[in-house]
């Protein structure tokens, strides 16, 4: 039995075909999709990221994302989110604070231990270009219908969520 996947060309759906079972071709259409899909966001976050600042690194732009929607955050937290090591945590935070996007605070709960939180600058400057790219996303899917749209923001955060496990 042969069909056609996602792109329309053929694939094979018996055991030992070329390129494996069908559900095996559904797993490659998705990590083929998966895989632009996550090129475009790269290019699109260092667009996003000059446009909050200049010098802003692209990797960085998650970082504002994360404290826009956190909150203040202790610095091995962020690491810990954003899947890198205190080392590059801690030049990235550097980076935004000599930019003024960010700022430390003492943590309450512990006065050992500081909390990163966006300046007033910063969320500015972060609004204006989150907003400008959620207009983006309107009038890219514009013809989909919002329960589609909603059903895409699910599955990604369902995606998203097993991912950290």
């Amino acid at each position: 039995m042969r069909g056609a996947d996602v792109h329309g060309s053929e694939r094979g759906s018996e055991p030992g075909a070329v390129g494996g079972s069908g559900a095996d071709q559904e797993f490659l259409s998705l990590e083929r999709e998966l895989a632009v899909f996550l090129r475009r966001a790269r290019a699109s976050s260092g667009e996003m990221a000059r446009e909050v600042h200049p010098d802003l690194e692209s990797a960085a732009y998650g970082l504002l994302v994360r404290l826009e929607s956190a909150g203040p955050q202790r610095a091995t937290d962020l690491a810990g989110y954003i899947g890198v090591g205190k080392a590059t945590m801690s030049r990235q935070l550097r980076a935004l604070e000599a930019l003024g996007l960010v700022a430390r605070e003492p943590d309450p709960a512990d006065g050992r231990a500081w909390l990163v939180h966006l300046t007033d600058e910063g969320l500015a400057r972060f609004r204006s270009v989150r907003d400008a790219r959620r207009d983006r996303y309107v009038r890219k899917l514009a013809d989909w219908d919002r329960a589609e749209v909603a059903e895409l923001a699910r599955l990604l955060h369902q995606l998203n969520a097993r991912a950290e496990d």
